[in-house]
C-alpha cells in the first residue's frame, strides 16, 4: 500500500500542481503566496492520504486550498492587497493583457469570503453545495456571498466591454 500511495500521490501532484496554483492566485492574487498556499494545502493532503483518510485526492486539494487561503487571511490582519501598479508580477500572458488584469483587480478587490465563493463557484465550476461544504457555510451563505460578489463585480467592470456584462441577478 506504501508504494502505491505514494505513486499516486506524485502523479497527482504533477497533473494537478498548475491548476491548483492558479486557483490559489485567483484567491490570494500573489505568485508568490499562491505558491505557499498550494504547497500547504499539499502537504497537508499527502499528510492525509498516507493516513488513508481521503476518498478523492483532488476534491480534498480544492477543499484544503480553500481553508488554507481562509485560515491564512484569518491569522494574518495587517496584510493587505497591493494595488496592480505594485504588483511584483503579473499575470500570465493572455490575448488582451490589460483586459485581465482589470478583472483580476475587480477579483482582488472583493472581501476574501466573497472572493473565495466565486472562485469556487465559477472558476473551479462546483456546485452551490460543494461550495458550501469547502467554506463550511450554508448554502445560503454561498448564494449570499456570491450575489453581492457578482454585484460588485458587474459594478466595477461595466462599461468595459460588452462582452463582461455579467448577466443574471443570481444564483438558480
Amino acid at each position: 500500500m506504501g508504494a502505491d500511495i505514494e505513486t499516486e500521490l506524485q502523479s497527482f501532484v504533477e497533473a494537478r500542481y498548475l491548476h491548483l496554483r492558479r486557483t490559489a492566485y485567483l484567491l490570494c492574487g500573489d505568485w508568490h503566496r499562491a505558491e505557499d498556499l498550494v504547497q500547504t494545502a499539499l502537504a497537508r493532503v499527502v499528510v492525509a492520504a498516507r493516513r488513508g483518510t481521503i476518498d478523492s485526492l483532488d476534491a480534498y486539494a480544492r477543499t484544503v486550498l480553500a481553508r488554507v487561503y481562509l485560515d491564512d487571511r484569518r491569522r494574518l490582519p495587517w496584510w493587505r492587497e497591493r494595488s496592480l501598479a505594485e504588483a511584483a508580477e503579473q499575470p500570465e500572458a493572455t490575448s488582451d493583457h490589460a483586459l485581465s488584469l482589470t478583472v483580476l483587480g475587480a477579483l482582488r478587490a472583493l472581501p476574501p469570503r466573497q472572493r473565495a465563493a466565486v472562485v469556487l463557484r465559477y472558476w473551479e465550476d462546483r456546485s452551490t453545495e460543494e461550495t458550501a461544504e469547502v467554506l463550511g457555510v450554508t448554502t445560503g451563505t454561498v448564494k449570499s456571498q456570491c450575489a453581492k460578489a457578482l454585484a460588485t463585480l458587474r459594478g466595477s467592470l461595466a462599461g468595459i466591454r460588452p462582452q463582461l456584462s455579467l448577466n443574471g441577478g443570481g444564483e438558480k
